[in-house]
């Protein structure tokens, strides 16, 4: 059992919950200097109605901030045309069909899998593997009652908006198409399988994740999600998730820094970019904040 791309997914763009009688343990930091904080909230980008109320501790992280930053702005997260930019980047350009870029047996996955989802193989002929290696694993997850707008980014910048907190976003849409579309042919072509693969069992492996993260289980993520990635796409997971940590290092930086303003930020992104040894946390750590687990 593979979990390598849905650990991908998991740090770039989706996630999962399941119903719990008590709210989850969070992932969630807060990191000091002497005049501000930044609190590190590991989000999962779709959620269930059983996943709220929140913890109390994540609730006090946002009413203690004056600003939020998430990995793609408020504004442009709730915009229908960054779905359409996504396919139009994905759409083949080089007279080849998606059958001619994957050997044999991962296209009599793919026709198992349409036929089983009622998915014509037609709608996918024109697209790059990476595209629908996402679209797999976005309608498996939709399959399991996975609601986009249930996610905790789309929370919170809801209520960011009603209580009139200012937002940024690390990174834009166009930047993150990049990360997908610059993937190497064989390495879309790994990744397309591995997901036809891991699709008959999304939701166990799915909700495998999502109990660690119920449970705040640091380790038990790090090993389950990070690890398997680096050990099985090691350029996949330098591209998702520590080159981007790396990237966001000095901006986050700043807004601790605050340039005299005292300004407390919370910062809402896929869980992952957290955890391991070139996760946020321990980045910060690094660079001689001080960091506490709330």
């Amino acid at each position: 059992m593979r979990l390598a791309w849905i650990a991908c997914l998991l740090s770039l763009t989706v996630a999962a919950g399941c119903a719990r009688a008590e709210p989850p343990r969070p992932l969630l930091w807060k990191v000091s200097d002497a005049d501000n904080s930044v609190y590190l909230l590991g989000s999962f980008h779709l959620l269930r109605k059983g996943d709220y109320p929140l913890a109390a501790s994540t609730d006090l992280a946002f009413e203690d901030a004056e600003s939020l930053v998430f990995e793609l702005s408020p504004a442009e997260m709730n915009d229908p045309a960054l779905g359409q930019l996504m396919g139009a980047a994905a759409r083949r350009d080089d007279g080849k069909r998606l059958q001619d870029t994957v050997d044999a047996d991962t296209w009599r996955r793919l026709e198992a899998w349409s036929a089983r989802r009622d998915v014509p193989l037609e709608n996918l002929q024109g697209f790059d593997a990476w595209f629908v290696s996402l679209t797999i694993s976005l309608l498996e997850m939709q399959a399991l009652g996975l609601d986009p707008q249930l996610g905790l980014d789309r929370h919170f910048a809801r209520r960011a908006t009603a209580a009139g907190k200012a937002t940024q976003g690390l990174e834009t849409g166009a930047q993150q198409i990049a990360l997908f579309e610059g993937m190497d042919p064989a390495l879309q072509q790994q990744s397309l399988e591995d997901v036809l693969l891991d699709a008959e069992k999304m939701e166990e492996n799915i909700n495998r994740l999502h109990d660690l993260w119920r449970r705040g289980d640091v380790d038990g993520m790090e090993a389950e999600a990070n690890q398997r990635m680096r050990d099985e796409y090691p350029e996949l997971y330098a591209r998702i998730n520590r080159d981007r940590n790396l990237a966001w290092l000095p901006v986050l930086s700043q807004r601790l820094d605050g340039g005299g303003k005292d300004e407390d930020v919370l910062v809402v992104v896929g869980a992952l970019h957290l955890l391991g040894d070139d996760g946020l946390v321990q980045l910060m750590r690094e660079a001689g904040y001080t960091v506490e687990r709330l």
